[in-house]
């Protein structure tokens, strides 16, 4: 879907669909990274970083995320409002981003790696997280931050599958971290999610895992809390505008 299209009023994900969005950065023009749609706080946070890549990476990935949010609301991306909730881990006013002003059980996600950006759209609570596979060595590094049991599989797993497995599962992680509302702040080795890779879905109590088809070479998932509907759930592609 062309992305100027988004300003087209969407109906909301079906409890137990969420709706997915992927964009490649490379198919869009300079003029999207566009920091007149972004407010203050994202314009400042924009500016905080070093490299201009990434200043025009994040301001693109945020402005493709208010485009898709202002389809569902029926407002101009410009116009979408955002607010903090409380952080699970220590009560401070920076915990999952919600919306300001608008109806409260419509839940979003961003997650942008390199070229790749994933948003993720549902009715309950919902995480993203879209990474790059790394070498065998980054990969190894990694497995010493999960869980003990995953640490274990990790080691049982063949070293040429090892790398994309463990990066799976570190998506799976970050989702879920993000889906909660504390990111990074819970230590990812609290939780056991699993390298379980005979399927595409997984739950752990109330979160519902999915790993998310994307380009080669990156690995993606998403995690809602309320159970996935039956059946494939497709992965939208917004293009160029």
């Amino acid at each position: 879907m062309d992305i100027k299209a988004q300003a087209e009023r969407r109906d909301r994900p079906a409890p137990g669909s969420p709706d997915l969005w992927l964009l490649r950065l490379s198919d869009t023009p300079d003029s999207f990274a566009d920091p007149a749609t972004l407010d203050p706080a994202e314009r400042g946070r924009a500016a905080a970083l070093a490299r201009p890549a990434d200043r025009i990476r994040f301001t693109a990935a945020h402005v493709a995320l208010r485009a898709v949010l202002g389809s569902y609301l029926g407002v101009p991306p410009a116009d979408v409002r955002y607010v903090r909730e409380e952080c699970p881990c220590c009560g401070g006013p920076h915990g999952r981003p919600a919306l300001d002003g608008f109806p409260a059980d419509l839940h979003f996600s961003l997650s942008h790696r390199s070229d790749l950006v994933l948003i993720g759209v549902a009715r309950a609570p919902i995480g993203v997280d879209v990474e790059l596979v790394c070498d065998a060595a980054e990969s190894d590094e990694l497995a010493l931050m999960l869980h003990p049991d995953e640490q274990q599989e990790a080691r049982r797993l063949d070293p040429v599958r090892r790398p994309r497995a463990i990066a799976r599962l570190w998506t799976r992680k970050e989702a879920y971290l993000k889906g909660l509302g504390t990111g990074l702040g819970r230590d990812p080795a609290t939780d056991y999610i699993g390298l379980d890779t005979t399927g595409d879905r997984r739950s752990r109590g109330d979160w519902h895992f999915l790993d998310v088809p994307v380009d080669r070479g990156y690995v993606a998932s998403a995690a809602v809390r309320e159970p996935l509907a039956a059946g494939p759930l497709p992965v939208h592609r917004l293009t160029r505008a």
